[in-house]
């Protein structure tokens, strides 16, 4: 659940208009340093931009704050990831009360990750035949597939299914449920998930109805893998994982605790920096890397136990 939770009552938003690469930075690390239901921020392409170039097609990012946000070190902060000149560009604002989520991904287009198509209902005309298409409702979005860490773990289910069919998939932090929705369509099969925010729980049951894999996706509230309903499932032939370093890192005994000899573990919410310390904790835990995707900063590891074949 990267892209951040609905902050309760937000009622102030920072703005800025950029190109897509910054804009992307800016989002990112404002869902890195926030608690996720203090802030949440989204980046998407600008429809009054102008279209000649798409060099020049404008971007914006916005970031919604519960409480007043301390503008300079907001501005700080988008230094560090964009630049001074970005962060003299950012503007503060008060609104009112509202739906933030379907506010910043009204502009959002749909995602293609191999076979999967990740759309809003605005977009289900846009559907063909033979996608896998996953619809998040907008109000309900946090972990949309727009993220980075999340194309790069559909992408990477997406390959594996062609090789093998997992007999027991687990999401761990499914967020809004798109993971264990895509492997649930994709194979036909019950996905256990589990998440530690409430919030993000029902928001994953909605999804799963709504895309009709609810018989197949019942995600429960669960501190990492602690709930009898995750740990009854193991042991597990595949694990996601699409959290951040450090809980990725504290995770890793418990993953390789349920993990089926040769099962895998998709691995995300990593910045290029993170990797080496994630592929640490887990080769520890005897699991080899056997596949890496990066897309727009963020790495996503195909991990698996009881092999000595990596890269």
């Amino acid at each position: 659940m990267l892209e951040g939770l609905p902050p309760n009552n937000a009622a102030h938003v920072m703005r800025l208009t950029c190109d897509e690469e910054t804009a992307r930075r800016v989002a990112d690390i404002i869902v890195e340093t926030f608690d996720p239901a203090e802030a949440a921020a989204a980046a998407f392409e600008d429809e009054d931009g102008p279209r000649k170039d798409w060099k020049a097609v404008r971007w914006s990012v916005e970031a919604y704050f519960g409480h007043a946000p301390d503008e300079e070190a907001i501005r700080a902060l988008v230094a560090v990831a964009a630049g001074q000149a970005a962060a003299d560009s950012a503007r503060f604002a008060r609104i009112e009360t509202r739906d933030w989520v379907s506010n910043s991904l009204a502009g959002l287009q749909t995602v293609r990750a191999g076979r999967f198509l990740l759309h809003g209902a605005h977009d289900r005309a846009a559907v063909r035949s033979n996608d896998l298409a996953i619809e998040i409702e907008a109000a309900l979005a946090f972990g949309t597939g727009h993220h980075g860490s999340t194309r790069g773990c559909l992408l990477m289910l997406d390959r594996l299914a062609k090789r093998r069919r997992p007999g027991a998939v687990l999401d761990v932090g499914t967020g809004s449920g798109v993971l264990a929705i895509a492997a649930a369509k994709i194979f036909n099969a019950p996905v256990r998930a589990g998440d530690i925010d409430r919030i993000a729980v029902a928001s994953a049951n909605t999804n799963a109805r709504m895309n009709g894999v609810a018989h197949y996706v019942r995600p429960v509230w669960a501190r990492g893998l602690r709930h009898p309903a995750l740990q009854s499932g193991a042991p597990y032939d595949l694990v996601f994982a699409n959290i951040l370093a450090r809980p990725l890192c504290r995770l890793a005994p418990s993953i390789k605790d349920v993990l089926a000899p040769g099962g895998e573990v998709i691995l995300s919410g990593l910045l290029a920096c993170d990797v080496a310390s994630v592929v640490s904790a887990y080769r520890s835990q005897q699991l080899a890397l056997v596949e890496r995707i990066d897309l727009d900063g963020w790495a996503t590891l195909r991990m698996r136990r009881g092999t000595e074949r990596s890269i």
